[in-house]
């Protein structure tokens, strides 16, 4: 009966994936093509989260992200979004689990200290106990370093991760590849729990199925690029 259960929630976790792929397609957020990433790479696939760009996107969004958290089961007391992307993702998030029965506080960092006013860099409630942060794609986990030193500075406790999507791709140290992930580095190396909403073997799961729709190119493109480029996951 365990078992069976848990292939239950398996499986809402596949749909919830998949439904997720199909609506970042559709919204333009997913585009494939030739573009470059950080570590300099010519990836077949990008993901930008700054095209959930009005309210009825963004609010569907929140509800991937809080279904996401909720069934991970990470227990956590408060939110934070980094600077910038992190900001409106950490906001909607706490909108819709504050609309599900769940209220909690959030907090999000400005790039540049404020000299007047409350000052500082930090806005919203205080950061203290254990804090969920909240970002859209992890690259090579800076990002997450600087909000976890920022949260233990104002004594409270980074305690896990949720992004939108893990592109399951090894990270760059010094320019060079190397066998982990961001999301490995930031999971095994810095302790936090990491939750993503869908993974790099979800979109490839999509277009293989959606290959009769005119994604066979696409496929093959980013099969390609994960079979040079990806990690084990762990």
């Amino acid at each position: 009966m365990a078992n069976s259960g848990a292939n239950k929630v398996a499986a809402a976790q596949d749909s919830l994936a998949q439904d997720f792929v199909a609506f970042a397609v559709e919204c333009g957020v997913l585009r494939f093509g030739e573009f470059k990433t950080k570590a300099g790479r010519m990836s077949p696939y990008f993901f930008n989260a700054g095209l959930f760009d009005d309210g009825a996107k963004l609010g569907r969004l929140a509800e991937f992200y809080a279904r996401r958290v909720i069934d991970s089961g990470i227990e956590f007391d408060m939110i934070f979004g980094p600077a910038y992307k992190g900001i409106p993702l950490g906001a909607a998030l706490a909108v819709e689990l504050a609309r599900r029965g769940r209220n909690v506080p959030f907090a999000y960092n400005r790039k540049e200290a404020k000299d007047h006013g409350e000052g500082g860099t930090l806005v919203g409630a205080p950061l203290k106990g254990r804090v969920l942060i909240v970002d859209d794609v992890m690259s090579a986990g800076t990002a997450a370093r600087e909000s976890i030193a920022l949260i233990e500075a104002a004594g409270a406790k980074p305690h896990a991760v949720v992004i939108a999507l893990d592109r399951q791709e090894m990270a760059t140290e010094n320019g060079q590849d190397v066998a982990y992930s961001a999301v490995q580095y930031v999971r095994n190396r810095l302790g936090l729990q990491v939750c993503a909403i869908a993974k790099l073997a979800d979109l490839l799961q999509y277009l293989e199925q959606h290959s009769r729709a005119g994604l066979e190119a696409d496929h093959q493109r980013v099969l390609a690029y994960r079979q040079r480029y990806g990690v084990q996951d762990n």
